[in-house]
């Protein structure tokens, strides 16, 4: 006979969909609805609201007027469907109230020639090693003009883009490298202290999938916080908290090496974010072939001694709490050394791990519709959130994939009930200020760290890179 008092009690709870905030304070869940009704949160009152935005082009003469040509065609407002609300436009009186200013003057052209003897080489890596060059060369003449732009698009003819977006090589001193043009770009821009973005040009011709509505959405929003405005706030973060993501890349090439790089992404309670790169290590899999790495106790004080530090220089004071996030359990000797560092220099703290692509445990609803999105169940000891999943508020579900919970594999922490973490959770699942999606899988601390990491491993051992999220988004 089966024992029934060992199977753990299930329980469940609907922790409901966290607004956000938009102008003049006003709330709503979702952040299309929310700025097409009330406008973009810096709008009113007028704290970083960019009401003229400089705008450059780097391309041809025939990819700049296209690319220039959708934005103003989309700045216009664009038409939604059942699935997709329209777009409100972006400018100075709809959408997000503000206005994209042109001027040939920041237009870096590449010529003919110059396309084309990139064309002619014949190895990938001097394609892609002679394109990145060629752009930084654009990029400086504009960082040098009297004034310069602002914001620069990126638009490359397709032929050039589908040749040298990627390269694959091997190098004597490196090994095996994969290179991206796009991360490769946004690591040289940086000390033009220049936002970019890249523009397909199936994007700006009509030949993208997604539907014109969704593009634009996502477009716009990026850059407007990449111009310095909030496109929205957060609700129900805690004043004064500092939220920690930690994560761990490889520098370039080294690829089966032992050798990784910590990497920290910190918010505060408003979601204004900073990317800090740590400490190098070298980490080899435990016996049972663990394939996330760890800090010893050592690294892990220096890393969070790095967050906190920069965070006081940013923001005037030391945050009363910290929430450190990863996406694997801490080791004993990690958790000691995030422990030393932050008994030493808050009042309370939490430690949590979370799993975000486990599968093994999921809720099967009664309905044709699957799990809502926010909803918390406990099996035994262990929480799962459901961070995707059908939108109650919304009456949608806006993926094609079948929803997955996360679970939450570790918690350390002081005084904060579990129901207020996961909230929290929630609450950072919706601050990806580079779209415009309802919520993601992943909170904000996590959710860029294999792309920041990509960029991250571009910039030399010597260079330091810049903290503000907008250069990597």
């Amino acid at each position: 006979m089966t024992n029934n008092s060992l199977a753990p009690i299930i329980r469940s709870q609907y922790l409901g969909e966290p607004p956000l905030v938009f102008a003049d304070e006003r709330l709503h869940v979702d952040p299309k609805l929310g700025i097409s009704r009330f406008g973009p949160k810096s709008y009113s009152p007028h704290r970083r609201h960019p009401t003229n935005i400089r705008v450059g082009f780097i391309g041809t003469a025939d990819s700049t007027a296209t690319a220039k040509d959708w934005l103003q065609r989309s700045a216009e407002g664009v038409a939604g469907d059942s699935k997709h609300p329209e777009f409100p436009g972006f400018m100075e009186d709809r959408g997000f109230f503000s206005n994209m200013v042109f001027d040939s003057d920041w237009q870096a052209q590449l010529y003919q020639t110059e396309v084309q003897q990139i064309l002619d080489i014949k190895r990938s890596r001097g394609r892609f090693e002679s394109l990145l060059g060629l752009l930084e060369d654009k990029l400086r003449l504009l960082s040098q003009k009297d004034q310069q732009p602002e914001y620069v698009v990126v638009g490359l003819p397709d032929e050039l883009y589908r040749k040298c977006h990627v390269t694959n090589y091997h190098d004597k001193q490196l090994g095996d490298v994969h290179r991206d043009l796009r991360r490769a770009f946004k690591a040289l821009a940086m000390k033009y202290r220049i936002p970019t973005q890249f523009v397909r040009q199936q994007t700006v011709d009509g030949r993208e999938k997604d539907h014109p509505s969704k593009v634009t959405w996502n477009f716009f929003t990026g850059l407007y916080f990449k111009a310095g405005g909030f496109p929205w706030g957060p609700t129900a973060l805690n004043p004064g908290t500092c939220y920690v993501g930690i994560s761990f890349y490889r520098s370039l090439g080294s690829l089966f090496s032992s050798m990784h790089t910590s990497l920290a992404q910190a918010f505060d309670e408003h979601g204004e974010g900073l990317v800090l790169r740590g400490p190098d290590f070298s980490w080899d899999a435990d016996e049972q072939g663990t394939a996330s790495p760890h800090l010893e106790s050592a690294l892990a004080e220096s890393l969070l001694n790095l967050v906190l530090d920069r965070y006081q220089k940013e923001t005037g004071q030391t945050p009363k709490r910290v929430v450190v996030h990863k996406t694997s359990k801490y080791w004993p000797q990690e958790r000691a050394g995030f422990k030393a560092t932050l008994e030493k220099r808050v009042q309370r703290f939490d430690i949590v791990a979370l799993e975000t692509r486990q599968s093994e445990v999921r809720l099967l609803t009664t309905s044709m519709y699957p799990p809502l999105r926010g909803t918390r169940f406990t099996v035994g000891d262990v929480d799962y959130l459901y961070t995707t999943g059908f939108l109650a508020d919304l009456g949608q579900y806006h993926s094609m994939h079948v929803p997955s919970p996360i679970q939450v594999a570790d918690h350390v922490g002081q005084d904060t009930p579990r129901e207020d973490l996961l909230k929290e959770i929630l609450v950072l699942t919706k601050m990806n200020w580079n779209s415009s999606r309802l919520g993601g899988k992943s909170p904000i601390t996590l959710r860029f760290s294999q792309l920041v990491g990509e960029i991250m491993r571009e910039i030399p051992e010597g260079v330091e890179p810049l903290p503000q999220f907008k250069f990597y988004m």
